[in-house]
């Protein structure tokens, strides 16, 4: 043991260095969105921003042309009827699903709706080839703007007429970026979680990046875009699995700016069934990994709860500073809480997901880094809708028979390595580690056996 020592020192510091440069970014950031929210300007102040009146003379032709993804929603949009095309992309592989919504848009097309239903006779590129063959469609080529809506979207009437107006009075402008407003947040205790990681998302770092005329990543969805932006830093690419934040770069890149609105919600769902929750955390952790080849923060989250806690457990003789194993994370992690203050008291199980999901994170980014077997991997992420509020009668047991699809061996494995890990600190520690050690074991546990989230619908 006494050979590890220096090895898991050097470990601890670099960690410790990593944990303080994230904290110091997330310090900045909310002293930065909060004196803007007490003294700053908004942003109808900060760039122009008209309504656009009506003209007798020239008709709807005052409305800029608006190129449309979507579906229902996008339908009822406030917009003069002759100035918006609504496209929707099916690259679904079931043909019930394919009729479905087909039969929806000639629903919507017999009352005169300018809709046009499109599919592909292949997936290639998955979203990112979706997107660039829509975009050539000849009834695209004369619009002055783009507003993508994933499928589970839904925009209030007015998104149109709060984001067009920024674009069309200022110039500079590539992208602005709606809010999103989550439905089934209540569902379970895992997409509370969720809730509170991606309301900081949005609450400081979106809202930060637009304050400060900084980089932010385009959503992938509830945003408009500028069509000339978009053709000028080359369209979308397939080239990573998260084409959004790859088209933001090139743009900004391009010297165009991006805006923020944090009032502008729009109203979406988050996965509740684990397997969709995961495969959405690859796609988004192994996505800017293979595009940027550098990502700290969840390997930074997982080494330092999941490897130097249970390491200076087993040996002694390395110390974690009081301020690394307290301190800092309790800030961080209320800071992270402030964004969702109705979930407050969950924060102990936010900490414990999260700590579970950045291991994932972790493996993904690795992933994403040296280009292996599964770093274009696309899965799409299932969500229930409506649907999840009617399965309450079948989601009180999981099939027994089906429990070896649930059964996550990796996330099984570290769970017994720290339940071994908090045994040991209680039987011969120090610093009182197995407190944690055992809260997070049966985290890992409970995932590792797929005891979290909704069920599955075919479950």
């Amino acid at each position: 043991m006494s050979l590890l020592v220096p090895f898991v020192r050097i470990f601890m510091y670099i960690n410790m260095v990593l944990v303080i440069m994230l904290f110091a970014e997330m310090i900045y950031m909310a002293i930065v969105v909060a004196f803007n929210k007490l003294f700053g300007k908004k942003a109808e102040q900060r760039y122009k921003w008209e309504p656009f009146q009506d003209d007798a003379e020239l008709g709807s032709s005052v409305y800029p042309l608006v190129y449309q993804l979507s579906i229902g929603a996008a339908c009822r949009l406030s917009w003069p009827s002759d100035r918006i095309v609504i496209q929707v992309l099916d690259d679904s592989t079931d043909p019930i699903i394919k009729g479905m919504v087909e039969k929806e848009c000639q629903s919507w097309a017999t009352k005169g709706v300018n809709i046009h239903y499109q599919v592909r006779d292949n997936r290639k590129g998955y979203k990112a080839g979706a997107l660039k063959e829509g975009l050539t469609h000849h009834y695209v080529h004369h619009c002055e703007y783009v507003v993508i809506f994933d499928a589970d979207f839904q925009p209030e009437p007015d998104f149109l007429t709060r984001t067009i107006p920024f674009l069309h009075h200022n110039p500079e402008l590539a992208l602005v970026q709606g809010r999103w407003k989550f439905v089934n947040s209540n569902d379970c205790l895992m997409t509370r979680v969720q809730e509170i990681s991606l309301n900081y998302h949005f609450r400081v770092e979106q809202e930060y990046g637009s304050i400060a005329f900084a980089f932010f990543g385009f959503n992938g969805t509830a945003g408009v875009w500028r069509m000339i932006a978009l053709y000028e830093a080359e369209g979308w690419k397939d080239r990573t699995t998260v084409e959004d934040m790859d088209l933001a770069v090139r743009a900004s890149l391009k010297g165009w700016k991006f805006l923020y609105i944090g009032s502008l919600m729009v109203k979406n769902e988050l996965p509740s069934v684990l397997e969709a929750y995961r495969y959405q955390q690859h796609r988004w952790s192994c996505g800017p990994a293979n595009l940027f080849r550098k990502i700290v923060a969840h390997i930074a989250t997982f080494t330092l709860y999941c490897v130097v806690f249970p390491a200076t457990a087993l040996i002694p003789e390395v110390k974690i500073p009081r301020w690394g194993t307290i301190y800092l994370p309790t800030i961080i992690t209320l800071l992270n809480a402030a964004g969702t203050p109705r979930s407050f008291y969950l924060v102990v199980f936010w900490v414990l997901i999260e700590n579970v999901m950045s291991f994932h994170r972790a493996k993904a980014t690795f992933i994403g880094l040296f280009e292996t077997q599964r770093v274009n991997e696309w899965v799409v992420t299932v969500k229930h809708g409506d649907a999840s509020k009617v399965k309450e009668a079948t989601q009180h047991s999981q099939s027994w028979f089906k429990i070896g699809e649930r059964i996550l061996m990796l996330e099984l494995c570290v769970g017994i390595f720290l339940f071994g890990c908090a045994c040991y600190d209680l039987a011969y520690g120090r610093y009182r580690y197995y407190i944690y050690l055992y809260l997070q074991a049966v985290a890992f546990l409970t995932i590792g056996c797929g005891y979290i989230g909704t069920q599955a619908p075919n479950s």
